[in-house]
């Protein structure tokens, strides 16, 4: 009886161990989905957004300075006088869909808003996608003060511009993320008939991971002829990322002052071969103020 018992008992851990050892082999044949993260470090690569969301429930704050002109001199500490400032608040609604507010306060005053949806995400496995697409919507409000009386009366939509926007993006490896962005602004209000209410800019970023938290960042956006004014100029800035923990700094040179949308892609007047450069830096810093419910 004893013998049996034995025998009985053998075979049942062997059962199970066979049964564990299939389980295992089913697991390892099993797809999986791989997402790309963290092509940038935060959902803005200088001026413009990158291809990255806020994850549901995370509030990101924002604070951008964007200093005077370096080719001012030592009399104003080289553009340290005088700044331009932005302060936002970015919230993920959704994995897919952030919102956002800012002001921005100095010589150039404004209120922007914004939408941003991710299309399709860049993913390997059971489904593969080689890029991230995403859209953005962008409402900018001019705050400043009619000077010219021969603009009055000046309606408040002529205070409106729109920028529609097309993000396509894709993580290369660890080190290196590219993004081309296409973008529609739309000006209520053009101060002579040479200007166009609609302006298309074709925009690229990307980023260079130099260590584990430090990358150098770069982004250009090219206006299409007979646009603009002639003495307005491509946006150009190139900066470096800095993370420490929940802050993420960014330092960056760049020819323009405005943060909004529409102010950098159409009224940025500075020269860079001319020295019209402006010192300026961005932090991030952000809050998890809802969990999502696990399912």
């Amino acid at each position: 009886m004893r013998l049996i018992l034995v025998f009985a008992f053998l075979a049942f851990a062997l059962s199970s161990t066979g049964q564990d050892d299939l389980l295992d082999l089913l697991g390892e044949d099993e797809p999986t989905q791989d997402f790309a993260t963290a092509g940038f470090k935060t959902t803005r690569i200088i001026n413009g957004h990158s291809f990255e969301l806020n994850s549901h429930g995370v509030l990101d704050f924002k604070i951008s300075h964007r200093f005077g002109r370096l080719n001012t001199g030592a009399y104003n500490l080289f553009g340290l006088d005088n700044a331009f400032m932005r302060i936002g608040l970015d919230y993920g609604v959704t994995e897919w869909l952030n919102v956002g507010i800012g002001r921005s306060g100095g010589a150039i005053k404004y209120y922007d808003s914004f939408v941003k949806a991710r299309i399709l995400r860049q993913q390997t496995g059971m489904k593969n996608v080689p890029v991230s697409l995403l859209w953005v919507t962008d409402l900018n409000i001019d705050a400043n003060q009619v000077i010219d009386t021969s603009l009055l009366p000046y309606p408040f939509t002529n205070r409106m511009y729109y920028t529609n926007q097309i993000i396509v993006g894709r993580k290369f490896n660890d080190a290196i993320s590219l993004q081309f962005m296409p973008s529609l602004v739309h000006r209520n209000f053009v101060r002579t008939k040479a200007e166009s209410n609609d302006v298309i800019v074709l925009g690229v970023g990307g980023r260079v991971k130099l260590t584990r938290r430090v990358a150098i960042n770069m982004e250009y956006h090219y206006v299409l002829p007979d646009q603009l004014d002639p003495k307005y100029s491509n946006s150009l800035s190139v900066g470096f990322d800095i993370e420490t923990g929940g802050h993420v700094f960014q330092l960056h040179f760049t020819n323009s002052r405005g943060m909004a949308e529409s102010v950098f892609l159409t009224e940025t007047d500075g020269k860079w071969d001319a020295g019209d450069i402006h010192f300026g830096f961005n932090v991030s810093r952000v809050f998890t103020v809802h969990r999502p419910k696990r399912k």
